[in-house]
């Protein structure tokens, strides 16, 4: 079996000197040291350090979710997202107790845009927008900061699988993940990234119980900070990140050649690798994903299906382009959309027999 998704976390022995740090302090969560230097160093890595707070959390949903409360979203809100996305996104907006609003994304980036964000609020209040890097694939930064600054609607952008390819801006609030299966993952992780210093600080609090002074709770807080432990993985990743990077854009590199010789099985516009390689296909990706599950290759769909077709989310309202409830773009996708093997462990020869097994199952099995 070629599997399809495979963590790359730090082994054993390069843990170790991080889990001595821990032994030494004896602090193990509330802020401690390698906490504290793990934020330090995603700012610089981010975004050079420049004027930018970082935040780690438990989880991503966390960071969405925290993010949110500090913005002011709650009950009577309304927010804005696509339906084509993980379903934690959604998830966050309503355990704020705010409304989701599903919009549909872009044929080509398969993402919302800020042009179907504008179409949206022209048909309905929205009090806050959830753009998602979907895939990994990051969003146009500067596009969405013009339309935070353009509409006064604030922006807090799902970058989950993004973290180490997507660029900030600091007209938009951002949340990471930092789950096994992302790029750069610890296990369990979120991340909180805002150029609003004093906002980043109330999602600091809110995460901690909205403590003021670690007196008297503030808020409706949570519990949903970072582990010493789980920073010291985060460490050691920063510090194999070249290579990560490196080993994935070699598998990226050698996929996209070989796709090229198949015209007709589309990708995201993409410069650098992604979290997760999805491709859009001629054929029905369920037949599809059958058949290579037949030649040992493991796919996924994520993403689906779709939000709107969630039981959950089954009554939420749904803004479609020229006045529809449609959302067209997401159910053409819903159906065309097939998750491929992508991981540091694949080698050039994994890749050509994926390759050729897609071939063969869209109908040209002279390719490869």
């Amino acid at each position: 079996m070629i599997p399809c998704l495979v963590p790359d976390l730090p082994p054993a022995a390069e843990l170790l000197p991080w889990l001595q740090r821990i032994d030494e302090n004896r602090w193990y969560t509330n802020g401690g040291p390698l906490v504290r230097e793990f934020e330090q160093r995603l700012s610089a890595f981010i975004a050079g350090g420049d004027g930018v707070s970082c935040v780690t959390l438990a989880s991503g949903m966390s960071a969405l979710e925290l993010g949110l409360l500090a913005l002011g979203i709650g009950a009577g809100k309304r927010v804005l997202l696509p339906a084509l996305t993980f379903p934690a996104t959604a998830l966050a907006v309503a355990r704020c107790g705010a409304e989701p609003v599903l919009c549909d994304v872009s044929a080509e980036t398969w993402a919302m845009t800020p042009s179907i964000a504008r179409q949206a609020l022209a048909r309905s209040r929205v009090d806050a927008v959830v753009p998602v890097a979907s895939f990994g694939c990051p969003l146009p930064a500067e596009e969405w900061a013009d339309f935070a600054s353009d509409t006064g609607v604030p922006v807090l952008a799902d970058a989950a699988a993004a973290l180490g390819a997507q660029k900030i801006s600091g007209q938009v609030q951002w949340a990471f993940s930092l789950h096994a299966t992302k790029p750069m993952g610890v296990g369990e992780g979120g991340l909180f990234v805002s150029a609003d210093g004093a906002l980043a600080e109330k999602v600091r609090r809110l995460a901690n119980f909205s403590f003021e002074h670690f007196v008297a709770c503030s808020s409706h807080g949570t519990n949903a900070k970072m582990s010493e432990y789980a920073a010291a993985v985060g460490l050691a990743q920063l510090e194999r990140w070249p290579r990560l990077l490196q080993r994935r854009r070699e598998v990226f590199d050698e996929y996209r050649r070989r796709l090229a010789a198949l015209p007709q099985v589309t990708m995201q516009p993409l410069v650098a690798p992604p979290a997760t390689l999805c491709v859009r296909l001629p054929a029905d990706a369920a037949a599809v994903a059958a058949a290579l599950a037949q030649s040992e290759i493991e796919t996924r769909r994520w993403y689906l299906p779709p939000l709107h077709r969630h039981p959950a989310f089954g009554r939420v309202r749904c803004l479609g382009p020229a006045g529809s409830e449609r959302l067209p773009v997401t159910e053409q996708l819903a159906t065309s959309l097939l998750g491929l093997p992508f991981h540091s462990r694949l080698g050039s020869e994994d890749v050509a027999t994926v390759v050729a097994a897609l071939a063969t199952a869209i109908g040209n099995p002279g390719t490869g």
